[in-house]
């Protein structure tokens, strides 16, 4: 891969984002959703992503083209789980295959360590051999699968969860 840093996505990236979201759900079983996003939609998202100081990465090409991005979000809208996060990576169709998926993730990972927080999982579908080989060489474990989670293109889809564990946080707060 061309040495492309990974950057904060801003504003002007969100219609890049749609595209790739959009994607991957009208192309794919990376997103269990059936309707293309709005631009309404990925502002309100950004918008949310920036108040609660939560990244959005991305890379671009030299021209300025996003062509990756990766976030996380809360695992579970409960206090107790502060310190966990679900990640999620979306690289472009025409860029996929040029290790954008595994420095992005390499960058969602010390930005979440940077926030104290403690596990990260990822929620792949089961064919997805690629999200799942790259996060196991990340020290990802599985823990778990949800049979039958889904119903995309006319079948029966299996989520697979994958945790790390991090390092973090060096104190904790609550409960």
């Amino acid at each position: 891969m061309k040495p492309y840093p990974v950057i904060p996505c801003g504003e002007r990236h969100l219609p890049a984002i749609l595209a790739i979201w959009n994607d991957a759900i009208l192309h794919s079983t990376a997103i269990y959703e059936y309707e293309p996003r709005t631009p309404g939609m990925v502002g309100q998202w950004f918008d949310q992503k920036q108040t609660a100081d939560r990244p959005v990465l991305g890379i671009e090409d030299g021209e300025g083209r996003l062509m990756a991005f990766a976030t996380y979000s809360p695992f579970r809208p409960f206090p107790a789980y502060k310190y966990t996060v679900e990640h999620s990576v979306y690289v472009d169709k025409a860029c996929r295959g040029q290790g954008m998926g595994k420095k992005l993730m390499l960058a969602i990972i010390d930005a979440a360590q940077a926030r104290n927080l403690h596990v990260m999982v990822g929620a792949i579908d089961s064919a997805n051999e690629g999200s799942i080989r790259l996060h196991r060489a990340l020290g990802f474990t599985s823990c778990g699968v949800i049979r039958q989670a889904a119903f995309k293109f006319g079948r029966w889809l299996d989520l697979e969860f994958y945790q790390l564990i991090l390092n973090t946080p060096e104190q904790t707060v609550g409960g």
